[in-house]
């Protein structure tokens, strides 16, 4: 059975910290890309950063970079999102996804194209 299972979420202060986890089973991440997307209350679910699979090189979106890191634990297969510097702005439902198709730009670009998608896990950033 295929899993995506997000876990880390919750409500953080502006300028306080999370880290996001996806746990994957049930299929063979190491050759998928994958990665995060996030959704807004009322807004369109956009990409937020992504591992490609065959060399692990990083892509963010433009309103992240410098704050948020992503990383891998292959003997895990989990996937982590460092998230630094909260704003309220980034307050929504962050999503784990996996693609064998899409990579680097493609997949934060295209939502549509992924294989496989996890429940999501709430962020809160809030004073």
């Amino acid at each position: 059975q295929v899993q995506l299972v997000e876990s880390g979420g919750g409500l953080v202060q502006p300028g306080g910290s999370l880290r996001l986890s996806c746990a994957a089973s049930g299929f063979p991440a190491d050759y998928y890309g994958i990665g995060w997307f996030r959704q807004a209350p009322g807004k369109e679910r956009e990409g937020v950063s992504c591992l490609t699979s065959n060399d692990g090189t990083t892509y963010y979106a433009d309103s992240v970079k410098g704050r948020f890191t992503i990383s891998r634990d292959n003997a895990k297969n989990t996937v982590y999102l460092q998230m630094n510097s909260l704003k309220p702005e980034d307050t929504a439902v962050y999503y784990c996804a996996a693609s064998a198709a899409y990579s680097g730009r493609t997949f934060l670009q295209y939502s549509y194209g992924m294989d496989y998608w996890g429940k999501g896990t709430l962020v809160t950033v809030s004073s």
